[in-house]
């Protein structure tokens, strides 16, 4: 079992005819929650609620959808799905669930009218607590994504989404992230691009940056319909304060991994979920946390399957 499983479930929901779908965390027993939002384009719900001023104090679940704003409609389905199983703030009348999401954009992949609804949120609720085991790649709110779209999808290469779990001693860190980004991805490990941007006639992948640059006087949305958006659980205790910072510190991982990130066309969005289970150095989970989230991007896009023009890692 992984070390999240003990507080945290993970659904999902996958149209694979559409190329679309979600994925959903839900934290039963409430969590402190925190986010940050560094894209220039993002679809999000309820992130003022995590605002460290705000009153929000636990945080239920969290939705990851693709179908961009129309994806958002698969939080509907988490809160209905939570209330039901008596998750939520006791109200005394009903439990009112927390529940926060962010959407990227594969409207180009797949169906474009066909996008992650109600009764998709519902269903990967339904599988996070019938025990689902997690499936990287072409899967949930990874299922319709791209990478290295700068040149048009006919030159852009397979994203997904990807976990990984960083540990030392009693303290672990789990990172979710669904790999969508306008740039590359770029492996420390290899010292080279993995996925990205092509070019006819032209071997190497990897031409986001260079691109930007010879299209600098464009500012016509070309690039537009991107985004990476993610969740890192932690048992580690931090007050909402700290978990926002640590929500910023997070976006390291999606710098170190996309060539460039956080750019005007994509909506960069990570929440950060605390179990508040174990005391723990705020630099310590910090480092563990970029690791996870830079591992989990490329574990993304490594398992990503080719779907048409998209090319996928193992077949480039």
């Amino acid at each position: 079992m992984e070390a999240y499983q003990e507080f945290f479930r993970i659904g999902q929901y996958t149209d694979a005819e559409a190329m679309t779908g979600c994925t959903v965390i839900v934290c039963q027993d409430g969590v402190t929650g925190g986010v940050s939002v560094r894209g220039g384009s993002p679809n999000t719900r309820d992130t003022d609620a995590l605002k460290s001023e705000n009153n929000r104090k636990f945080v239920h679940g969290v939705t990851l959808s693709g179908g961009s704003a129309f994806g958002l409609a698969a939080n509907a389905g988490v809160v209905d799905f939570l209330e039901e199983n008596n998750i939520g703030r006791d109200m005394g009348i009903t439990y009112v669930p927390n529940v926060v999401g962010a959407s990227l954009f594969d409207l180009r992949i797949g169906r474009s009218d066909v996008r992650p609804d109600y009764q998709a949120g519902r269903k990967a609720c339904e599988a996070a607590f019938d025990g689902q085991l997690f499936q990287a790649g072409n899967y949930g709110a990874g299922t319709g994504c791209s990478v290295g779209t700068v040149n048009g999808p006919q030159q852009a290469m397979k994203g997904g989404i990807g976990l990984h779990t960083m540990r030392h001693g009693d303290l672990w860190v789990t990172a979710v992230i669904a790999v969508n980004a306008v740039g590359d991805v770029f492996e420390e490990e290899a010292g080279k691009i993995i996925a990205g941007a092509r070019k006819t006639g032209e071997s190497r992948i990897g031409f986001s940056e260079e691109l930007f640059l010879e299209h600098y006087q464009n500012e016509s949305g070309l690039f537009e319909g991107n985004t990476v958006i993610g969740c890192v659980m932690t048992n580690a205790t931090f007050p909402k304060a700290k978990m926002n910072k640590l929500a910023d510190i997070s976006h390291n991982g999606i710098a170190r991994a996309i060539r460039p990130s956080h750019t005007t066309y994509d909506g960069d969005t990570l929440f950060v979920l605390g179990a508040n289970q174990i005391e723990a150095s705020f630099e310590a989970v910090s480092i563990l946390t970029v690791e996870a989230v830079r591992q989990a991007i490329i574990k993304g896009t490594k398992a990503a399957e080719t779907y048409g023009d998209y090319l996928a890692y193992q077949d480039v």
